[in-house]
C-alpha cells in the first residue's frame, strides 16, 4: 500500500520541480529545482528496482553535472532575461504550441489500448543490474551512447565560446589627434601670434 503512495509523491514532486525549472526567473533557483527533480527521479528508479540508475542520477547528475552547471551560471553572471516585444511573444507562442502538442500526444497515448511489449531477454543467473545494464548499453545502445558523449562535448565547447564572447572587452577608441589652428580657422579670421615669453610686448 505504501509503494503506490511513494510513487505518486515522487512523481508529483518531479512534476512540480520540473515546472519550476522552466518557470522560475532565476537561473540558480532553476538549477536547484533541477537537483530536486533528479533526486525524485532517482527515488522512482529505486522503487522500480533499478538501483544502479537511481544512484547514477544522484551521484553523477545531481552531484557532478549540477555543480558544473552552477559553476557556469555563476561564471557567466547570468541575470534575468531582459526581453520585450516580438522576442518574448515568439518564445511564448512556441512554448504554448509545444505544450499543446505534448498534452495532445499524451492524451492519445492514454486513450489507446495498452498491451504488453516483447519480453526482454532475461539476464544471466547471478548477474546484477549493473552487469545487465552494461551488456545492453555497450551492445544494443552503443551508438546512441557515443552520440550522447558527442552532444556533451558540443555543449562544453559552446559554453567556452560563450564565455570568451562575454569576457572579451573592446579596446577603448583612440583620442582624436589635436588639430592645428589653421584647421579650425574659418574664412575672414586672423591669426594672432602668441605672446613672447616673459609677458613683454613685441
Amino acid at each position: 500500500m505504501i509503494q503506490p503512495v511513494l510513487f505518486a509523491a515522487f512523481a508529483l514532486l518531479l512534476l512540480v520541480s520540473g515546472l519550476m525549472v522552466v518557470l522560475h526567473k532565476s537561473p540558480v533557483a532553476s538549477a536547484m529545482f533541477l537537483v530536486v527533480a533528479l533526486c525524485s527521479l532517482s527515488g522512482i528508479y529505486i522503487m522500480m528496482r533499478a538501483e544502479f540508475i537511481g544512484m547514477v542520477q544522484v551521484i553523477v547528475y545531481a552531484g557532478a553535472i549540477m555543480v558544473l552547471f552552477l559553476f557556469v551560471i555563476m561564471y557567466l553572471n547570468l541575470g534575468h532575461d531582459v526581453e520585450g516585444g516580438a522576442t518574448i511573444l515568439v518564445r511564448r507562442l512556441i512554448g504554448w504550441l509545444a505544450g499543446a502538442f505534448i498534452v495532445s500526444t499524451a492524451a492519445l497515448l492514454f486513450a489507446g489500448r495498452w498491451a504488453l511489449g516483447p519480453v526482454s531477454q532475461a539476464p544471466p543467473s547471478g548477474a546484477g543490474n549493473t552487469q545487465a545494464l552494461g551488456q545492453v548499453l555497450y551492445t544494443r545502445f552503443l551508438y546512441p551512447f557515443e552520440i550522447t558523449s558527442l552532444v556533451l562535448l558540443v555543449a562544453m565547447v559552446g559554453a567556452i565560446v560563450i564565455t570568451k564572447g562575454r569576457g572579451g572587452r573592446t579596446p577603448d577608441p583612440a583620442p582624436p589627434a589635436p588639430r592645428s589652428a589653421a584647421d579650425v580657422m574659418r574664412p575672414g579670421d586672423t591669426l594672432t601670434p602668441p605672446p613672447p615669453p616673459g609677458g613683454g610686448t613685441a
